[in-house]
């Protein structure tokens, strides 16, 4: 069991634009003054240089593009609704956003097979929808993979329920907190788990000053560093910048690097820097428009495949 890849889905947009119904309880969307077409343009040319870096680095990275069957603003974020997982399980997820729900393509698990993965089994919990239940795959979930932990912030997009329910399927151990942001000088829940922590095989990046209960931050910090995880915390501040929505991926020659953006990475202080370069090196990418329009980050542009190859 391992808790990096080399293998990356990534999901390249053609209507994207900041999601009018995401941005009820995403506090990191922002408006831009562009139009829809000049946003879309710009979002292309960052997530083809991204995906142009990560490559050069030796990452496998799969592009599939998003199709305009259906108006899809948010597809770029694809971790939200699948996940896939080394037994050949593939996870599909209920979304809060109805236009999200469509983002979801039997296509993509069929394109997948064709490059040489195998999929044995396909767990569904997007029937939740109906019932205004939701859990949006790796944002709501942070999987410590070789530990079989499961850390969840729990938000409107992540129903304490149905992650246990998750982690019973999965065989994992839930980790549940609460994690929030101020926003107007008002405490509200984070939308997603993502952008506050990140688990890599030796270290975790988390911003524990959004975990506003001191038992759960102390039962929090307890099972990352008795697997052995090193701690580097980030501020509230930081976390704006996305510094907390990062992902440990493996290229060439199975080395580590840690993926974020332009943005997280100018936020962090040099001894930060330092901590994480003690454990692999840093790629980072400018994703401003995607950042701003689409309240989020490099890391939710990857899903990770673990699926056995054929």
């Amino acid at each position: 069991m391992q808790q990096t890849t080399n293998a990356i889905l990534m999901i390249r947009p053609i209507n994207f634009r900041m999601n009018e119904q995401t941005a009820v309880n995403n506090y990191f969307q922002e408006n831009i003054d562009l139009q829809n077409a000049e946003i879309t343009r710009k979002a292309q040319e960052e997530f083809d240089r991204y995906v142009f870096k990560l490559k050069s680095f030796g990452v496998a990275v799969l592009v599939i593009s998003d199709t305009d069957t259906f108006d899809t603003p948010d597809s770029i974020f694809p971790n939200n609704w699948i996940s896939f997982h080394a037994d050949g399980t593939v996870g599909l997820y209920p979304m809060f956003a109805e236009n999200r729900r469509l983002e979801r393509r039997d296509d993509i698990l069929t394109e997948i097979e064709e490059k040489g993965f195998l999929i044995e089994n396909v767990v569904d919990y997007t029937a939740a929808e109906f019932e205004d239940i939701f859990l949006e795959g790796t944002g709501s979930i942070i999987l410590d993979r070789v530990n079989k932990k499961a850390y969840c912030a729990l938000s409107v997009r992540a129903d304490e329920n149905l992650f246990i329910e998750f982690c019973e399927d999965f065989e994992y151990t839930p980790v549940i907190f609460i994690a929030n942001q101020t926003v107007k000088g008002k405490r509200e829940a984070i939308y997603h788990t993502n952008v506050m922590m990140c688990v890599a095989e030796t270290f975790a990046v988390i911003c524990l000053a959004t975990i506003d209960d001191k038992s759960e931050r102390k039962n929090v910090l307890k099972h990352l560093k008795e697997d052995g995880k090193q701690i580097i915390e980030i501020t509230e501040l930081q976390m704006h910048n996305f510094a907390g929505n990062m992902l440990q991926v493996r290229g060439a020659n199975d080395e580590l690097f840690l993926v974020m953006s332009s943005a997280a990475h100018a936020a962090l202080t040099q001894s930060q820097i330092a901590k994480i370069n003690n454990h692999c090196k840093i790629i980072s990418s400018s994703l401003e428009t995607i950042e701003a329009c689409g309240g989020g980050s490099a890391r939710c542009m990857m899903a990770e495949v673990f699926l056995p190859k054929r």
